[in-house]
């Protein structure tokens, strides 16, 4: 009884999924039923053929012409093959466009979800998920399940023209049907499993990969070069045990069924040579026989190798409808003005499990230009505090808003953040010109907001010198780049977007003290003067901050200018 209920909750949970796959394929519904029709065309042309063989058979045998014959035939042939080659060209532009639109829609669907959520899953789990899945998906939709319906259709075509010549052969031919459907339904119980577990070994395989290329420098730093060469092989041997587990399992039920569709072939064979020794039929009809019981078989095999694929298609779906529920991220449509903004947080508690709080009924104002610096001991929570004033965290507890100096309040959403110049911690360039990373705070900046950014940032000299200046290449990471360089340029990133409330994290660690005070010069000559959160462990830094603010014990505290 259990096994039925779980069975039936997976049936359940597949026709949901199968729903999923055909609201996402509206679109291309026309095209796709188009390439049905040219496949469908293509079935009956192979049975008109099979029907003037018999002719030009019985023609020859009996010293009649058949030229005429043999002419449309290859005239049939030739309309085939054309339209094999236009469904082909249709179906590998459809797939395409297919599956650029599901990775499409997966990558917005990330892009607007909240942050903390996204980053439950591996990057390389993600990636899995955008190529492989949605791979998955499109061919499911462009080329498996149209191929079941031809299938289908070729299935009564074809039986109904065998059993015009033949009601025996025809019965006999399709008594194999059920056992091919038990074996897929069978199949297919087993092959979802293990195609999970396919699946989620490509994700850990990328996820490795992904990650050991990522942090190179720390593999090298350490000498891990042979553990991490031997890791791979590991996960290697784990995804090829699952692949082989999963590929037997379909080449054992394959051959099962090939077997047992030869004895059947073997069956008309004999059935008609003892037509034709009793002069019951002719040689033609015998060709028809023996093609049109190939016919029949065909279309069940096809079915039946189509199971696994089909399996394949639903997991990727569960896969890629898993992120698809993720949360999307609160935006609010209007925003309130203003060239100085303020923040509030009142009794704010927040823990990545609940079992373990950060903060815990913290409370914190930052008036309008305010400079303000965040201090504690690591792993305190400071960052923390970042991400939630910036709604990068869910499930947080308690009021973050917003306020300007006319009085107006906007709770704290994923809008808020145009209020927000960011330089987190860390290397956070991308690949591409220096000019590119930094239009990333402001798209629309010209060339001279750039250079003066860069001014600003104490990044101005060592950039002019560059051969190609902001449109110097650099790579991944900030590649070609010092690290107190590329720190500059996500400040210059920072600065060009010229908002109303200024947050760096640890922003200057990579830089000499005589470069960080220029830096913050250039920060205190931000027109219109922004308010600042500075995250620092520099006692340096304290001197240009008008007050700190510490967090201990779970709170936010207040110095220098009383509790916050």
């Amino acid at each position: 009884m259990g096994k039925l209920k779980k069975l039936w909750k997976d049936r359940n949970n597949q026709y949901r999924y199968f729903k999923w796959l055909l609201f996402y394929s509206k679109p291309y519904t026309g095209r796709i039923i188009l390439m049905m029709v040219m496949n469908l065309l293509a079935t009956l042309f192979t049975l008109w053929m099979v029907t003037i063989s018999k002719q030009i058979i019985d023609n020859a045998s009996e010293g009649k012409r058949f030229v005429t014959l043999v002419v449309v035939y290859l005239g049939l042939m030739l309309a085939m093959e054309i339209i094999s080659i236009v469904s082909r060209l249709v179906a590998t532009m459809l797939s395409e466009r297919f599956s650029f639109g599901i990775r499409k829609q997966i990558y917005e669907k990330i892009i607007h979800s909240c942050w903390i959520d996204v980053k439950k899953y591996h990057t390389g789990d993600l990636m899995t998920r955008l190529t492989s899945d949605a791979g998955n998906i499109a061919d499911g939709i462009i080329n498996t399940i149209p191929s079941i319906i031809q299938l289908g259709v070729e299935l009564l075509l074809v039986f109904f023209t065998l059993f015009f010549y033949s009601k025996a052969l025809a019965v006999f031919a399709l008594v194999l049907a059920p056992v091919a459907a038990l074996s897929s339904w069978w199949l297919g119980k087993k092959l979802k499993k293990l195609q999970v577990k396919v699946q989620e070994s490509e994700a850990a395989y990328r996820s490795f990969l992904q990650e050991s290329l990522a942090n190179l420098l720390v593999v090298k730093a350490f000498a891990n070069e042979g553990y991490y060469v031997d890791k791979l092989s590991r996960l290697r041997e784990e995804r090829f045990y699952w692949v082989f587990k999963r590929t037997k399992m379909g080449v054992a039920s394959s051959s099962v069924m090939g077997l047992t569709f030869e004895l059947g072939y073997i069956a008309a064979f004999a059935y008609g040579a003892l037509q034709i020794s009793k002069n019951v039929i002719t040689y033609g009809t015998m060709s028809v026989f023996l093609a049109l019981v190939n016919r029949v078989q065909g279309p069940i095999v096809g079915l039946a190798q189509q199971i696994p694929k089909v399996v394949s298609v639903l997991a990727s779906a569960g896969r890629v409808m898993e992120l698809q529920n993720l949360p999307e991220e609160k935006t609010l449509n209007e925003h309130i003005n203003g060239e100085e903004m303020g923040i509030r947080m009142n009794n704010v508690s927040f823990g990545y499990v609940p079992e373990e709080m950060v903060l815990e009924n913290a409370s914190l104002e930052v008036k309008p230009g305010e400079f303000v610096a965040i201090i504690g001991e690591s792993g305190i929570g400071k960052t923390t505090l970042i991400r939630i004033i910036m709604s990068f965290m869910s499930s947080v507890q308690g009021g973050i808003s917003f306020y300007n100096n006319d009085g107006a309040v906007e709770e704290a959403n994923a809008g808020t953040r145009q209020f927000i110049s960011y330089v987190p911690q860390g290397n956070t360039l991308f690949s591409g010109t220096i000019r590119e990373n930094i239009q990333i705070g402001n798209l629309n900046a010209t060339e001279e907001e750039i250079w003066k950014a860069l001014e600003l940032s104490s990044g101005y000299d060592f950039v002019k010198e560059l051969p190609k200046g902001i449109d110097t290449v650099i790579g991944e990471r900030g590649h070609g780049l010092s690290e107190g360089q590329a720190q500059r340029i996500a400040i210059a990133r920072a600065f060009v977007r010229k908002s109303p409330i200024l947050i760096l994290d640890e922003a200057t660690s990579a830089l000499d003290e005589a470069t960080e005070q220029k830096v913050i010069q250039g920060l205190q000559e931000l027109t219109p003067r922004p308010t600042c959160l500075i995250i620092t462990h520099r006692k340096s830094i304290l001197k240009y901050c008008s007050r700190e603010i510490k967090i201990e014990n779970k709170s936010v505290l207040g110095t220098c200018g009383g509790e916050g």
